[in-house]
């Protein structure tokens, strides 16, 4: 269970980042796609605190391991970061609990393969297509899953669709098999350790762990990313000032930084149920 910080704070006392902001006190309980993690505790986290006084406590995972643990009552939290807005589709109506009632879609990052450079392929991939390399002898490949995991469900994909054009069956192996399945947020991990010749990533999370990446060519796929306020949030105040600061200029920009290309304006499912002060962010 997320801890969650006591006490609900007033709207009054949050205004727009930037010069002459008033600041408040509190925490907002993020729970955010595992892709995202590494950018949010070391970027995104300092920056929103310095604009609103807020800070952030961040949990991280598949996206649909989040939603089955919202409907599941295991987490709970303020805002709601997914890759996938067939995730949030989850959580709305009746029947799952009516955590969700509006989300935006802000941007998206391409999904790209990266590697170590201290692998015995990292030549290889840099100068020959990598689903040629991949399928090496003794190639170490790492993926999500793609049952809990909207980049799983895009790695399978891309490795379905060049296994289809380059007739190379050896792929659909890659795809099927469960050896290279990791969780979301030790997948950076297993790489960077050399435990892994190669995985595949959003671009956004590539650079935010500083990791070498090509890209896929034959294939052209990518997460897009949405964030909402959950419904019965228990920190409102703080999830509003969350949501204004990733969709504001300052925001926008760590996010195009490292590798997010930004939706302006985002594409917003539910419009009517977006809490005051939060629409003009979301006009067309």
């Amino acid at each position: 269970m997320v801890a969650l910080a006591a006490g609900a704070l007033s709207l009054s006392l949050v205004a727009a980042p930037g010069a002459g902001a008033k600041t408040a006190a509190g925490a907002v309980d993020v729970l955010s796609a595992g892709s995202l993690q590494v950018l949010l505790q070391q970027q995104i986290g300092p920056a929103f605190e310095k604009a609103t006084g807020f800070t952030l406590n961040n949990t991280s995972m598949g996206s649909d391991a989040l939603a089955s643990g919202i409907k599941g009552g295991t987490l709970q939290g303020d805002v709601f970061i997914s890759a996938s807005p067939a995730v949030d589709d989850t959580l709305e109506g009746s029947a799952n609990g009516n955590w969700v009632r509006w989300y935006a879609e802000f941007g998206s990052s391409p999904l790209v393969l990266g590697y170590n450079p201290a692998s015995r392929f990292a030549r290889a991939l840099r100068t020959r297509p990598w689903y040629d390399v991949i399928t090496e002898p003794g190639f170490l490949m790492g993926r999500t899953d793609p049952a809990t995991d909207p980049k799983g469900v895009l790695a399978v994909t891309a490795l379905d669709q060049v296994a289809a054009t380059q007739h190379l069956p050896a792929l659909k192996a890659i795809a099927t098999s469960t050896s290279n399945v990791f969780p979301e947020t030790s997948l950076v991990g297993q790489l960077q350790a050399g435990q892994l010749d190669a995985g595949f990533f959003y671009g956004v999370e590539a650079s935010a762990a500083h990791l070498e990446t090509v890209a896929l060519t034959g294939t052209r796929l990518a997460g897009d990313y949405t964030l909402t306020v959950l419904n019965r949030a228990p920190h409102p105040a703080a999830a509003r000032a969350f949501v204004a600061f990733m969709l504001g200029k300052e925001g926008r920009k760590v996010l195009e930084r490292h590798g997010i290309v930004s939706l302006v304006p985002p594409k917003v499912s539910g419009r009517s149920s977006v809490p005051e002060g939060l629409q003009h962010l979301l006009e067309r």
